[in-house]
């Protein structure tokens, strides 16, 4: 028998992936669903009357070990993939979708779902399990439960392609990514670009048994050549390829892949009674409406397109006059933008890196989330990983009481997928009388140590690791009882609060003192760079204010409209981002065929959520400031009322029981600088 069906007998029981053979995912995933099959069925077969006790309590906890073997599985794919288990993949996720269509389209099951939802108010449940009631309800009747057999048979074949081209689409993005190397020979091409950066291209060609340096389109490598490299036409070749991923007209395009995903989740949406994908997603968003989302994007773009406009007026004015620059490109802004920043605040990364060595930032972010949160971190070797980096740790509360397991993983490979994020191999929640505990993990591409230096961070992957170990936080602080309303499965619009809310502390003396020594001398950052981080805080803020919202106006423009008349991706692009366009439009390039959230990840009809949470964010941040940033009492009323929560009760009722009132939309825009404090 696979050690994938078998308990793993593990230290708190965690994933044995030395011991997983890539064979076995698909037996014991083809296992796993047959088992949840036989818990569906015998809540199902139950004669008795149907009870909150009998039908949505085993409801809830179904399928509990194929979740956890899918976790493991889908992880790897995100993590440390490999032609195999891409594979894998594209086999197992239609099964997937055929058992969640199976549970969701099973007419016996819904009708007992149903009985116990039409009594609710003589049940007398508490918060938790009136919203587990709603939700479960909710996940029958928003997927095809009263649809006739036809249509519940389209809406299986729907669910199942679009399965297969959501992970066709990421293949292909982390394929185009993989693919393109810059590989230079002449040291003069070098101009500008920090020794850290020159060194991590040349451990890289090294690697690849190559003279010269090697730059690559993984973040670490892309974004200090954009910044620094004063070689334009360089910039330009390494930002038309990352513009153009997936966009090639070959095997590995993605175009018919976005039109298909499109059109197949309108279908979809339309089928089960809905105008379009985003009334679908939205009615399960504090949002609630495509409408009340457009609204929200507009009235930023309306108060910060003023001041984007002036600054990108400044950019350009200040790269003519220093370099001659008449027509001003996207290769342009990050290189001109940190020449303007170190010229007004005479700041940039390489004066920051050195006191950010991400050993130090680490303790850093524990040492914070003990002073806020009573945490404390304990580093294990006992606990197996899937990759010789991944570190592990034991988190412990100030009762000695065991809070959960933490991985962490900090640095690019081939088989690991851009960006950052955080994800869990197991959910916390209560089961016969025992809290189980998460395993929760951060995954990020941090730009790694060399021969001579260790792991400098930049100070915008300062932000992402806080950022990331804010989700974390929300999943390793949940206290609910089913594990789908634990931690991070909250409202998609709710869910960036707690991961954008732990930002704040890298802008703050207080916490950047704590761990913002410099990684020869140990002296600590000066004051005077303190100072010039939050000066900085906003420079450009317009920019990327618009920049975010010209994202999320774009992901509208896919899903909160009928897409079926769409035949060119580029043209229906360039006229989606019209009016938050700044620099000039760019032949060849198309952002839709890369843009993972929200055509492999889950932000569909969501991505606007970035913003949204950073109003919650701006205005809960507001409140510690007031009190004092380690102010104990508020740091336990955000635990409390938010992190622990999960999705138990509705987002703003969580919210407004931690800050006594709703969120004042003005924060964001203030601590932005774009309208008077």
């Amino acid at each position: 028998m696979s050690i994938l069906s078998t308990p793993f007998g593990s230290p708190h029981n965690t994933a044995p992936f030395s011991k997983i053979n890539v064979d076995e995912f698909l037996t014991a995933i083809q296992t796993e669903i047959e088992k949840t099959k036989a818990e569906i069925d015998s809540i199902v077969g139950d004669p008795t009357p149907a009870t909150f006790e009998n039908t949505l309590v085993p409801l809830a906890y179904s399928g509990e070990q194929l979740e956890r073997v899918t976790s493991i599985f889908f992880n790897l794919n995100s993590a440390e993939t490999n032609d195999q288990i891409q594979k894998l993949a594209q086999e197992i996720s239609p099964m997937l979708s055929e058992l969640a269509n199976d549970i969701r389209l099973n007419e016996a099951l819904f009708r007992r779902v149903e009985k116990v939802f039409l009594a609710k108010d003589s049940l007398s449940l508490d918060p938790e399990q009136a919203t587990l009631l709603e939700k479960q309800y909710k996940s029958f009747t928003r997927n095809g439960a009263n649809l006739s057999k036809e249509k519940k048979e389209r809406l299986r074949e729907i669910d199942k392609e679009l399965s297969k081209l959501s992970l066709k689409f990421g293949e292909n993005v982390l394929a185009e990514t993989n693919k393109f190397e810059l590989h230079l020979t002449n040291e003069k091409d070098l101009d500008g670009l920090p020794e850290s950066a020159k060194e991590a291209a040349k451990d890289l060609a090294q690697s690849k048994e190559k003279e010269g340096w090697s730059f690559t389109l993984n973040y670490p490598s892309y974004i200090p050549f954009m910044t620094y490299a004063n070689n334009r036409e360089l910039r330009k070749q390494m930002a038309l390829a990352f513009g153009s991923r997936a966009f090639h007209n070959d095997t590995l395009d993605n175009q018919e892949n976005v039109l298909s995903i499109a059109k197949l989740r309108h279908e979809r949406a339309n089928l089960l009674g809905y105008r379009t994908h985003a009334h679908f997603v939205l009615e399960e968003r504090m949002a609630q409406t495509p409408e009340k989302v457009v609204a929200f994007l507009e009235n930023l773009l309306h108060k910060a397109r003023p001041a984007a406009v002036e600054e990108f007026q400044e950019l350009q004015d200040f790269a003519r006059k220093l370099d001659g620059i008449e027509k001003f490109q996207q290769w342009d802004g990050a290189y001109y933008t940190e020449k303007l920043k170190q010229e007004r605040f005479d700041l940039d990364d390489e004066k920051l890196k050195p006191y950010f060595q991400l050993e130090n930032v680490i303790q850093g972010v524990f040492t914070i989330a003990q002073k806020l949160f009573g945490l404390r971190f304990v580093k294990v070797d006992t606990i197996d990983t899937y990759h010789e980096e991944v570190m592990t740790y034991e988190v412990w509360d100030e009762n000695e009481c065991f809070v959960a397991v933490f991985y962490v993983d900090f640095h690019p490979r081939p088989g690991k997928r851009n960006g950052a994020w955080m994800t869990s191999y197991r959910p916390q929640m209560k089961k016969n009388d025992v809290d189980q505990r998460p395993h929760v993990s951060i995954v990020c591409n941090f730009t790694r140590p060399t021969a001579s230096t260790p792991s400098l961070l930049t100070f915008n992957e300062v932000t992402t690791l806080f950022h990331e170990f804010g989700h974390a936080l929300h999943g390793m602080l949940a206290n609910t009882t089913y594990p789908n309303l634990s931690g991070t499965s909250v409202f998609w619009d709710f869910v960036e609060l707690p991961s954008q809310i732990m930002e704040n502390w890298c802008y703050e003396k207080e916490a950047l003192e704590l761990f913002a020594k410099h990684y020869k001398t140990g002296a600590s950052i000066p004051m005077g760079y303190i100072e010039k981080i939050r000066a900085s805080a906003t420079f450009m803020e317009g920019i990327q204010t618009i920049r975010q919202v010209s994202f999320g106006l774009l992901d509208m423009s896919w899903h909160a409209k009928d897409p079926t008349g769409i035949n060119d991706v580029k043209k229906h692009e360039t006229k989606a981002f019209e009016s938050t366009r700044l620099y000039p439009v760019t032949p060849g390039t198309c952002m839709t065929t890369a843009f993972s959230h929200i055509f492999q990840g889950g932000y569909s009809a969501g991505y606007y959520s970035y913003k949204w949470a950073e109003v919650l964010d701006a205005d809960a941040f507001e409140y510690f400031k007031e009190e004092g940033i380690f102010n104990k009492e508020i740091a336990h009323r955000f635990s409390e009322h938010v992190l622990s929560k999960g999705g138990t009760e509705a987002p703003m009722t969580l919210y407004k029981r931690f800050r006594g009132k709703e969120p004042d939309t003005d924060a964001l825009l203030r601590r932005a600088g774009l309208i008077e404090a």
